[in-house]
């Protein structure tokens, strides 16, 4: 059994991270990406599906071809982050189930049967996307996840020709956090779970 974090670890993780909107002019290393993708990737998902597939925007022409899709509130920080993750989910994910779930026939559970397949691609993206959250703060980054985009207008710019359809953006970077507001409040225990 593994052993608890400890608090340092907790506060970078969980306790201390914010979302950011503002950030330094930082650049981040490719080598840094893969290695949130190689930790990300190891998280759970049903039947090992896998079905996230990220973008990782971050030259200028990129940043342009995608500043047409966001909100008034999203547009400057993003073109400010250093990286925007387009955080996708192929609905044809199913097809690698032979290799990423070969020990039994997975593929048919999803052959001819669109609302799972979309159910099922849209929730473990999502997964993956906090994992990609979880993974980039755990290696010295700062995160800005948002929705406030046009999902069909960014999935037909970055994801043309493919089953891909865009689920939301995570801007990525180190963080200002000069710019930053004191935590919003969340829900108790009792107001959002319960023992039974």
């Amino acid at each position: 059994m593994s052993s608890a974090l400890d608090e340092a670890s907790l506060s970078q993780l969980f306790l201390s991270a914010r979302t950011y909107s503002a950030w330094q002019e930082k650049p981040v290393p490719d080598e840094l990406l893969v290695r949130i993708v190689d930790l990300m990737k190891l998280g759970p998902t049903s039947g090992n599906c896998e079905p996230v597939r990220i973008v990782f925007v971050r030259s200028a022409e990129a940043k342009a071809r995608l500043k047409p899709f966001l909100s008034q509130g999203n547009s400057d920080k993003t073109m400010k982050a250093p990286v925007t993750a387009i955080i996708g989910y192929d609905l044809k994910f199913y097809e690698l189930l032979p290799r990423l779930f070969p020990h039994t026939d997975a593929r048919s559970w999803f052959t001819g049967k669109p609302e799972h397949i979309q159910e099922t691609a849209f929730r473990n993206s999502s997964l993956q996307g906090a994992y990609l959250i979880l993974a980039a703060r755990a290696v010295g980054l700062d995160c800005g996840p948002m929705s406030g985009f046009d999902q069909a207008g960014v999935t037909a710019e970055f994801f043309a020709g493919t089953d891909i359809k865009a689920n939301f953006l995570c801007n990525l970077g180190y963080g200002d956090a000069s710019t930053l507001k004191p935590r919003l409040p969340r829900l108790s225990f009792d107001e959002l779970a319960k023992i039974v």
